[in-house]
């Protein structure tokens, strides 16, 4: 779910900031209905409507939802940029798209990355969702499966045994991003080397020098 959701919005976030409005226009129709759409519901419509399974309701429900996401981060990212480096692109001989994919994409991938990390922290709490449609996950295997099997005397034990497990999963993503978020800010150890030799900042032109010499 989570490789689908990164490239679901990497997709979106790619239609969403298109220059033409046919474009554009349905995709965003169609960010707004998933964003507001529970993912619960989401699950129960796909497995019903489409007799997909529980695991297949869950993963693409999860796809789709934080897919979307995922997409209007990236695009918030694209907008924060500079005019200057879309013109720039443009002003070398490059298409639109090309700008998009080498010059604009990597910097805001890069700045919403942290972001990115965040929403694959709220992607995994809500595999728990796979309870309620009978998926066999983490919750539903200690309730069922070892409660049945040892009894309820140890509930108790087998809950806070599934709550460890939920945190350390957790807490390390956003550790994670925690620290992704301060890299990026200060600019990564490469930049703080330079900086220290003296080598000055970072054209901001670079990746458009880089993109042409690529061509």
């Amino acid at each position: 779910a989570a490789v689908g959701a990164l490239i679901l919005g990497v997709i979106f976030a790619l239609l969403r900031s298109s220059d033409h409005a046919a474009v554009r226009v349905p995709v965003a129709i169609v960010q707004e209905f998933l964003r507001g759409m529970p993912v619960l519901l989401m699950m129960l419509f796909i497995l019903l409507l489409a007799s997909t399974g529980a695991f297949w309701a869950v993963v693409i429900a999860l796809v789709l939802y934080n897919g979307t996401l995922i997409g209007e981060a990236l695009r918030a990212g694209l907008v924060a940029l500079p005019r200057g480096q879309r013109e720039a692109a443009l002003a070398i001989g490059m298409r639109s798209l090309q700008s998009r994919l080498l010059v604009e994409f990597p910097q805001a991938f890069r700045q919403m990355l942290p972001i990115i990390v965040a929403q694959l922290v709220v992607l995994l709490k809500d595999t728990a969702l796979g309870y309620i449609v009978a998926y066999p996950e983490l919750i539903r295997t200690v309730i069922y499966n070892l409660g049945t099997y040892y009894g309820s005397r140890y509930a108790l034990t087998l809950f806070t045994i599934c709550l460890v497990i939920y945190l350390a999963i957790n807490l390390t993503i956003s550790w994670f991003a925690r620290w992704l978020a301060r890299r990026t800010a200060s600019g990564g150890g490469s930049s703080r080397r330079r900086a220290r030799r003296g080598d000055g900042p970072i054209d901001p032109d670079q990746a458009i020098l880089v993109a042409q010499a690529s061509g």
